[in-house]
């Protein structure tokens, strides 16, 4: 899939599915990080329909019982996912998901191994989607192995540089020293991005509905998130958001929180009544923060803020 700029593209004339906006997730990683593993697990985790769009559907190597049905450019899962590529461009994808009279629940786009994820934020903002963050898998041999040629490591520290989420994987490949390495390089790349880890090629039980927080119409509306597991490796809890704030104070709010959650914070979630905006959905996920007013077809009554960290 050719990946195009989205100032070259018109958006569409009317807001599809009465307004309603599908949360838009991009992976991105270099070339052998795992970002074909990470989807794949997600596809095997997913309740809720998603659409992934990727580069090669050939690459995903997805169980042939989960398969309803096969087209040129388009893989249906029996439990309602899809899987699209060889589209011509990205505007084009977004386009064909748009045509589709329901819409799935999120929407994750596996960017190719050099493409620049800060450029695909805008795709994000697109008509009928709202992005939901940019997720980097790093492999732990390729940031701590042999000096690597100039452009290749400038694309990995581009890649970590625009995450709002690591996922650091092939740690058993490498040994102790490598992965507290691999951790550093991180850190120093993007500070303060919280950092998942795999472990023996795979991500720990929960990681990934933490990730995505996948249910863009769980029962409980637009600021639902997935509640925990008993396996699962991270904290839950909400906290009661300021009230008569503006939106700027409100951001001035929650990036205090980030700063006192450094390295922690994975997700922050809730609907927040404001005195200049009215409701609007905020999500952070990692140092990035949206503040989405919204739509009548998404309005809900204020809730409190959902907040997940690391353990």
């Amino acid at each position: 899939m050719r990946i195009d700029s989205p100032s070259r593209y018109q958006e569409p004339e009317f807001l599809p599915w009465d307004g309603r906006r599908v949360p838009i997730t991009f992976i991105g990683g270099y070339l052998g990080a795992g970002k074909t593993t990470v989807i794949n697990e997600l596809l095997a985790a997913a309740d809720r329909p998603i659409a992934v769009v990727v580069n090669d559907v050939g690459a995903v190597n997805i169980d042939a019982r989960l398969i309803k049905r096969r087209t040129s450019d388009l893989i249906e899962l029996t439990d309602g996912c899809v899987c699209c590529s060889s589209i011509d461009g990205m505007g084009a994808a977004l386009d064909s998901l748009r045509a589709r009279p329901v819409p799935p629940d999120q929407v994750v786009v596996e960017l190719s191994g050099v493409a620049d994820p800060q450029r695909m934020i805008p795709w994000g903002r697109s008509a009928g989607f709202r992005l939901d963050g940019v997720v980097v898998v790093v492999a732990a041999d390729q940031v701590t192995g042999p000096q690597l040629p100039a452009t290749i490591a400038l694309n990995i520290r581009t890649h970590i540089a625009s995450a709002d989420m690591l996922i650091l994987t092939k740690t058993d490949l490498v040994d102790v020293a490598s992965v507290s390495q691999a951790r550093s390089v991180l850190a120093e790349f993007a500070p303060g991005v919280p950092a998942l880890e795999s472990e023996a090629g795979r991500l720990l039980p929960g990681a990934l509905g933490r990730l995505l927080a996948l249910g863009g119409r769980r029962p409980g509306g637009v600021a639902a998130t997935q509640g925990p597991s008993m396996f699962d490796l991270h904290e839950v809890t909400s906290v009661v958001a300021p009230v008569g704030v503006t939106t700027t104070e409100l951001r001035s709010w929650l990036e205090a929180m980030i700063r006192t959650e450094t390295g922690r914070l994975v997700r922050a979630k809730g609907v927040i009544d404001t005195t200049d905006q009215g409701l609007v959905l905020v999500q952070v996920v990692g140092a990035r923060i949206e503040l989405d007013p919204l739509p009548q077809p998404e309005l809900q009554t204020p809730t409190e803020l959902v907040i997940i960290r690391l353990t």
